[in-house]
């Protein structure tokens, strides 16, 4: 685009961020929101504040071709905001068929292939961060959000802070995570986070943590090494402790609870990986931990 449109371009785009940071939406949101309408812009070459329907139209068969359902609506939804709330303009509905919704089903690791597959990780801290996902049910940046002030030793609980959808939530944890947690903290010092990442982590001033996509490619590595065939990424953690909970006897509403659900109708698909049984145990969780055989690596 020629210099008069770039100029254009960049005072919406810095509109549109405003309006989505007033209008109180995640940074995730906003970051995603923002990513689409840069797309937009390079996709056509030019300012996207003028931009037909048929126009759009060509953008989501391009986007639907290589991406996802769900990114397909996410684009959507940001140019629809962009239109409404920077351009003050109405919104043109762009008819959009969705797909067929494929009921597939994640894999589901047993406790012994879990015990399996962090006894194979191969560095200590990734072992930690494994143990930590599974035995509370966390998501991936829940965990890298970890903070030193989140680990409740006394009421043996974490705070999740900004969780999905921006949500805290305290997680119970037992014994084991914790002195696992104490371990790892015993090898660095760091004053503020769990898992510090980078080169250095034993610089206290950084607030870098450890890399994502190092953390699953080491998930597929350990599960490769402990022979495990099934499709593992640290998601799968998280479901697992959904299932092996569920089979233990704890209720869904208990379940929700924990992994911090708005629905218990996104709680209730466990029931399809495995079988309900007994009602809650307040002894459960820890004994989920505790029958784990880990193979610990060096602290060092």
């Amino acid at each position: 685009m020629n210099k008069k449109e770039l100029t254009r371009f960049n005072s919406l785009y810095q509109q549109h961020i405003n309006e989505l940071i007033l209008q109180g939406k995640s940074p995730r949101t906003v970051n995603m929101y923002s990513r689409t309408l840069r797309q937009l812009a390079e996709f056509f070459d030019c300012c996207p504040d003028h931009l037909s329907a048929d126009q759009l139209k060509i953008f989501f068969l391009d986007v639907s071709k290589r991406l996802s359902w769900s990114h397909v609506k996410i684009d959507r939804n940001a140019i629809q905001h962009f239109y409404r709330h920077v351009l003050k303009r109405p919104w043109t509905w762009i008819d959009i068929v969705k797909p067929p919704k494929v009921q597939s089903l994640p894999d589901v690791l047993t406790s012994t292939e879990v015990a399996n597959l962090i006894s194979c990780t191969r560095r200590f801290d990734y072992q930690v961060f494994f143990l930590t996902s599974y035995s509370m049910g966390l998501r991936l940046g829940e965990v890298l959000a970890l903070g030193v002030e989140d680990i409740d030793s006394t009421l043996m609980r974490v705070h999740v802070r900004g969780g999905k959808g921006n949500k805290d939530r305290f997680v119970s944890m037992p014994q084991a995570t914790l002195l696992a947690l104490r371990a790892l903290w015993q090898t660095h010092h760091h004053p503020c986070l769990i898992f510090p990442g980078g080169k250095s982590p034993g610089n206290h001033q950084s607030r870098h943590t450890l890399d994502r996509g190092g953390l699953q490619k080491a998930i597929k590595l350990a599960a490769k090494n402990a022979g495990i065939s099934k499709r593992v990424h640290i998601h799968c953690l998280r479901h697992s402790f959904a299932t092996h909970l569920l089979e233990a006897g704890v209720n869904l509403r208990s379940i929700q609870t924990l992994l911090g659900h708005s629905s218990p109708v996104t709680t209730a698909k466990y029931t399809r990986m495995t079988e309900e049984v007994q009602q809650n145990s307040a002894l459960m969780l820890n004994a989920l931990v505790e029958r784990l055989r880990i193979t610990w690596r060096s602290r060092s």
